[in-house]
């Protein structure tokens, strides 16, 4: 049965089996509740009356319901039992059809009913549970009894002359003690009175109305069932009745007090049912629900949206009518928006959702800023889906759309990229000194540069941008590389057939051809292209030799052959420097490939070359393999002092070994055994090189001394450099240990570095352990890390200069010539200027910052010729005449003689002088240019004539073409001119042109 129902049940504090108030809601009567729940699939709410007792509220399913309430009557509340007599062969109708009516009438009254076996002659049958339990079941029983007879008889009752028919078996029952009819009558009687006395009745309710009922946790009805514990309330889903079971003397105020309840809530609360597409039901509900709790919170109403699986269109809302009205109206407006929402899905690649987001999404927030009714939803990047949603208006999803292929399109104008193979040793120089060069070429080119990280083998440098800015890019790149080396580029004509055998599998024959010759460039062309050119780039030597090599396996019928073995084994193989691999080559003339990281099969060696070449390295190959199979065992004796060197760091030095002598297991004895030996497991030929390797360390231990190095602690962090970067070199250069004392803050001077003072700090000293000569050499790269300070005498003037802005010309130098460089503070007003770094830094700096305060004195004294000034006296009426229209005359002058030139202002007193300011030269000239404009306009002269004012419109003509005739025909244009004033016409014009206007 899939009916839904609410039900209410109370324990009094009498009846309750754990009665400790202070463990409510944990504890035992919890984890009863808890297992009850996981049982029956029902949903259990808790709560404590004031009368300490406990009402609980089922829900679910009827069926599950039902099989709660037995659960929490015999497992919450405590047992009573109770006998109930009837005829024995009634006892099969209490039974039902295998046994379902006795299940069913244990499940309603939440009871244990226990009825005698057939061969048992008693007629009494036990009940168990509790005490409105027992009641609701022998209720039960004696209906089910007083239904069972033979034969009709009427019986009239005096009292109230109502029917009630008795049904009989003629023989009467068996096992009965009544032995007269009429005892049969007063039984059957007897029986119908003690069942009338439990009543089951209900009231009429609407179903949407249940809940409300109810109460938040079932506190309404807790209200009741205090009271009237005895009282059995059923809500059930769907049907608009409550269910009322109880004690005919308390049904009375109970359904009285129902009833009041009911008519108070129909009286203010109100529903109803909108339809809305189910397509938009979960927009509606809002990310987490904050739309519908919105809605709720603010009409104070109950919104129920249908499951998915119900594909109904019906939403219904319940609460007080005006908040009804209102929320249905917000809901169906919501839909009404939605309706006319439109998704549209945008096919952008993966590669660029990360650039449209941006980083921290700044780019994708201006967006959606500028669209902010749209809805742009990113796909996961584990789906590696390229679907990108929109999803608003129709209108603004357009424009949002075509905004973002348009971003897209960009991308991809701007998404080309190349690789360029640069040999590792240039990368440094292609940096620059603080990211100088490739932040130059990345801004003239207006490309993102993308270098391989430090620690990696590759040599490729990714240019992206637009392809013509990307190609510009390249060509500087390979200039630097082509500067600094003796860098040449063949190209070597390879029919494009022969191409793919001698790339090999995923590349790995060319990148051997690679490697063998110091790391030169092989450039095939792209597959399919029919070209046979190959582009070798590289040192001119390595480049010849891997030419020659191309050529003889492309000349040669290659053969190839793969053997396996063990990836420890493979270094060893190869041997230090690949002088074992080397060996086999050139006894054989084959070419062996190892395997790379990146490949599949980390066991797989590959032997390529003619046919005889390869059967010879294959078969010594093979052997060698077959000797490191050959596990072997060794002793050896190393004294215990030494043990810790190669256990310590967590036997990092037995790892090391391990690795490149093919997996050799070392076993030193357990601390404190006081022995010597240690054990060697491997193959043969591994053994012994580790063995070797182990007698040499050993024989550097003994050698070691301890040398100290005093230099002052606030170098300490210099040398080390940028995370130990230096130490380091030095640590693998020569071979030793280096130990830094911890820091002491405070002040302390140290002496001249290298040389102990008489009591030297212990912060200052540093320790190195090593061969006494690799220690001393070490000493000396120590000092020489050592940084010193000279003193560079700049004119204080130039100090601001130098900073430049917000420091960035400072910044500029030190990062250029990798020292520090210290300004004095402007009150000091001092010319020296501290420089500190490395020895081999300073000369350099210092010749920089001479070669900028040169730089500077220079343009100081340029800044001063040019601020030459001189003024020229000109009537303020020709000062328009001068500037031209919209400034183009006076533009002209600045811009042909470089001055700056200066009219008064409105409020200046001398509204004659105009000033130049600049070289004095071009001052001059400048001023002179002036000069004779105003000196033409001095020539020019004024007259009035009378003209009647109706012609004047034609004399202008179109649009003033009449007028603009008669200037050019007399050369009255620029400096003269016609003016319209009423019945006046001024003419402004050289003399020549006057006596032309006057001619007879």
């Amino acid at each position: 049965r899939d009916t839904i129902g609410d039900t209410v049940f109370h324990v009094p504090l009498e009846e309750r089996k754990y009665k400790d108030i202070n463990q409510f809601g944990e504890g035992d009567q919890a984890k009863v509740c808890v297992d009850i729940m996981h049982k029956t699939g029902a949903h259990l709410e808790l709560s404590m009356a004031k009368d300490q007792g406990l009402s609980i509220m089922v829900s679910g399913k009827l069926d599950a319901v039902m099989k709660a309430r037995k659960e929490i009557v015999s497992r919450l509340q405590t047992q009573a039992s109770a006998t109930v007599a009837i005829p024995k062969e009634h006892h099969r109708f209490v039974i039902g059809k295998n046994g379902e009516k006795l299940q069913e009438l244990e499940l309603k009254t939440a009871t244990k009913i226990q009825i005698p076996r057939p061969d048992d002659p008693s007629n009494h049958i036990k009940i168990s549970g509790t005490k409105e339990g027992l009641e609701k079941a022998k209720h039960e029983i004696l209906l089910i009894s007083a239904e069972q007879v033979a034969n009709l008889v009427s019986y009239q009752s005096p009292s109230d002359r109502s029917s009630v028919i008795h049904l009989f078996r003629a023989s009467g029952p068996r096992g009965c003690p009544m032995t007269s009819v009429g005892s049969r009558f007063l039984n059957v009687t007897l029986c119908v009175s003690q069942a009338n006395s439990y009543t089951v009745s209900s009231v009429v309710a609407p179903s949407w109305l249940h809940r409300f009922i109810i109460g938040k946790k079932g506190q309404n009805l807790a209200k009741i069932t205090q009271q009237m514990p005895k009282v059995h309330i059923e809500f059930t889903e769907g049907e608009d009745k409550i269910t009322l079971e109880g004690p005919t003397k308390d049904m009375q105020m109970v359904q009285s007090q129902m009833e009041a309840i009911v008519t108070d809530l129909v009286s203010r609360m109100d529903y109803m049912e909108i339809s809305v597409d189910p397509r938009f039901h979960r927009h509606l509900i809002g990310k987490g629900g904050a739309n519908i709790n919105r809605i709720k919170d603010l009409h104070k109403v109950s919104v129920r949206i249908p499951p998915d699986n119900e594909k109904s269109h019906l939403i219904r809302i319940e609460g007080d009518p005006q908040g009804v009205q209102e929320a249905s109206k917000e809901l169906l407006e919501l839909a009404s928006r939605m309706e006319n929402e439109r998704t549209k899905d945008l096919i952008i690649e993966q590669r660029f959702h990360r650039a449209i987001i941006g980083q921290k999404g700044e780019k994708i927030k201006d967006v959606r800023d500028k669209f902010p009714e749209v809805i742009i939803n990113f796909p996961d990047p584990a789906a590696k889906s390229d679907i990108v949603q929109l999803r608003g208006p129709r209108n603004e999803v357009e424009k949002c759309s075509k905004f973002m292929a348009k971003m897209v399109a960009d991308m991809v104008e701007n998404g080309f990229f190349l690789s360029v193979p640069i040999f590792k040793q240039f990368h440094k120089n292609i940096i620059g000194k603080g990211g100088a060069n490739i932040k130059k070429i990345r801004e003239e080119t207006n490309t993102r540069i993308d270098l391989p990280a430090e620690n990696s083998n590759s040599e490729m440098i990714v240019i992206t941008g637009k392809k013509e800015n990307c190609e510009a890019a390249r060509i500087r790149i390979l200039s630097i590389q082509k500067e600094l080396a003796n860098i040449t580029e063949m190209e070597v004509s390879i029919p494009s057939k022969l191409h793919n055998s001698l790339i090999g599998s995923k590349g790995r024959f060319v990148r051997s051809i690679m490697e063998e010759c110091g790391g030169v460039h092989i450039h095939f062309p792209t597959e399919g292209s029919g070209i046979d050119t190959v582009t070798i780039r590289g040192p001119a030597e390595e480049v010849e030799k891997a030419k020659k090599q191309l050529l003889s396996l492309a000349q040669d019928k290659s053969h190839t052959a793969e053997l396996k073995a063990k990836p420890e084994y493979h270094k060893f193989l190869i041997g230090k420097g690949g002088g074992n691999i080397r060996k086999v080559r050139d006894s054989t003339g084959a070419r062996i490939i190892f395997p790379t990281l990146d490949d599949e099969d980390q066991e797989l060696i590959t032997v390529v070359g003619t046919e005889e070449a390869v059967r010879e390295a294959q078969k010594e190959l093979e052997e060698l393999i077959k000797s490191l199979d050959n596990v072997v065992e060794d002793v050896m004796n190393v004294d215990p002092k030494h043990h810790r060197y190669f256990v310590a760091r967590r036997g990092q030095v037995l790892r090391d070994i391990a690795d490149e002598y093919g997996g050799v297991m070392v076993s030193f004895p357990r601390s404190g055994a006081n022995s010597d030996k240690v054990t060697l497991k491997g193959a043969k030929d591994c053994v012994e090189a580790a063995k070797k390797r182990m007698l040499e360390i050993i024989e550097d231990l003994d050698a070691q001394v301890t040398m100290e190095c005093v230099i002052p602690q606030k170098f300490h962090r210099s040398i080390m450099g940028p995370k130990g970067s230096r130490i380091q070199g030095i640590t693998r250069d020569h071979n030793v240990q280096i130990k830094f004392p911890e820091r002491v803050d405070g002040p302390g001077k140290g002496g001249p570095a290298g040389k102990a003072p008489r009591h030297s700090r212990k912060c200052d000293v540093i320790v190195l352990s090593g061969r006494k000569e690799r220690c001393e050499a070490a000493v000396e790269a120590l000092k020489a890390l050592v940084p010193v300070t000279t003193e560079v005498e700049v004119p204080f003037e130039l100090h601001r200069y130098i900073i430049g802005q917000k420091g960035s010309g400072i910044r500029k130098m030190m990062d250029e010539f990798e020292v520090n460089i210290q300004v004095p503070a402007p009150e000091l007003q001092s010319d020296i200027i501290s420089i500190t770094g490395l020895a081999n830094h300073l000369d350099r700096a210092k010749e920089g910052l001479l070669e900028r305060v040169k730089e500077l004195t220079a343009e100081q004294e340029d800044r001063s010729l040019r601020s030459f000034k001189l003024t020229i006296t000109v009537d303020p009426k020709y000062h328009p005449k001068i500037i031209g229209r919209k400034g183009a005359k006076i533009t002209n002058i600045r811009t042909e003689h470089d001055v700056n030139i200066q009219f008064p202002d409105k409020n200046d007193d001398n509204q004659d002088q105009i000033t130049i300011t600049g070289y004095e030269h071009k001052a001059t000239a400048a001023r002179d240019a002036i000069q004779a404009i105003v000196d033409e306009l001095e020539e020019m002269i004024s007259e009035d004539i009378t003209l009647d004012a109706r012609v004047h419109a034609r004399i202008i003509g179109a649009r003033g073409k009449g007028i603009r005739k008669i200037m050019d025909e007399f050369k009255v244009r620029g400096g003269g001119g016609v003016a319209f004033i009423s019945g006046l016409v001024s003419l402004i014009h050289k003399y020549q042109s006057w006596t032309q206007m006057h001619a007879p």
